[in-house]
């Protein structure tokens, strides 16, 4: 081998040491035969490994992880974003979690070898494809965010879809960073971004006041002076047959504020108002070091896996 091929290949398997985390959520979570279609979209990419999905009926949502080397990982990325625009209709869609698109956020995480600016590389890259290409406005958000009022996922989605057709084209503030300033008529925005691993979870109450789950998620999201990265929405879902309110959270950095310590919270102010906490639900995967100081069986996580640590899958 000379020793410009050899060079060559030093390169081509650096490359592939890197490994960066996709987690794409689509607005669809009741149709498993359409984010069957997305997921074989995002499996025909040479490279990249599926490694999870959830979908949820009352959120009508579903979350898709995958893993690969950048170019892999961002080819899916589009196709995956191609495909769901074909699919998902927003003029018809209706869920209690906010979203503005079909495709309604695709964060790049680095693992591996990988870096951040690797991911807001690839976010800015996928981002420009999907605004040209497929002509849905796209809003970079996180680490990739290039202006201070989308850096916050909560602040680019506001308004959700609906209010996004009235605003956007109308208010220059809402301009997004690649494709047109009109949403698409049935695949609304995308968001794409650049983050650290993050957790999403949720805790069901024995209730169906909706009331407590919002009292309870405002005491404890950042925003509203509550835990450090912990961002909380209160909301009313269907399971067993019945209404049940839920806080739904992102967890943006559990190495701060644990896991258990957001359970333990909300199970005390809810039995401060005699509701006991029924279960939780992790979403998606988490790092193993995430249940360092406790356990899923601790924390009444429903139907969990051992599958659902991120470091069994790779």
């Amino acid at each position: 081998m000379t020793l410009c091929a050899l060079c060559a290949f030093v390169v081509k398997y650096l490359s592939y040491m890197k490994l960066i985390e996709c987690v794409p959520n689509f607005s669809e979570g009741k149709r498993p035969e359409v984010i069957d279609q997305i997921i074989s979209a995002i499996t025909s990419v040479k490279g990249v490994k599926f490694l999870d999905k959830e979908s949820d009926a009352s959120h009508n949502r579903s979350v898709i992880t995958f893993i690969g080397p950048a170019e892999s990982v961002g080819q899916a990325a589009f196709k995956a974003v191609e495909k769901a625009s074909q699919l998902i209709d927003m003029t018809k869609h209706k869920g209690e979690h906010p979203r503005i698109g079909a495709t309604d956020v695709v964060p790049f995480i680095p693992l591996r070898g990988a870096t951040m600016d690797d991911c807001i590389q690839l976010a800015k890259e996928v981002g420009k494809q999907v605004g040209e290409r497929l002509k849905i406005p796209v809003y970079l958000y996180e680490n990739a965010a290039t202006r201070p009022e989308c850096r916050n996922l909560a602040d680019v989605r506001k308004g959700q879809f609906e209010g996004l057709c009235e605003e956007l084209g109308q208010n220059p503030a809402r301009n997004p960073d690649f494709g047109p300033n009109k949403v698409h008529p049935t695949a609304g925005a995308t968001v794409i971004g650049a983050r650290e691993i993050l957790i999403a979870y949720n805790v069901n109450l024995d209730t169906d006041y909706l009331d407590v789950a919002k009292r309870i998620a405002k005491k404890i999201r950042q925003s509203s002076g509550g835990m450090p990265y912990v961002k909380a929405l209160g909301i009313l879902i269907n399971k067993y047959n019945r209404h049940i309110a839920q806080v739904t959270m992102n967890l943006t950095n559990y190495k701060v504020t644990p896991v258990k310590k957001v359970f333990d919270a909300i199970k005390e102010l809810a039995l401060s108002e005699n509701i006991r906490v029924l279960e939780s639900e992790l979403i998606g995967l988490a790092p193993q070091d995430a249940f360092d100081d406790t356990s899923p069986e601790e924390l009444l996580i429903a139907g969990f896996s051992p599958e659902q640590i991120i470091e069994n899958r790779l």
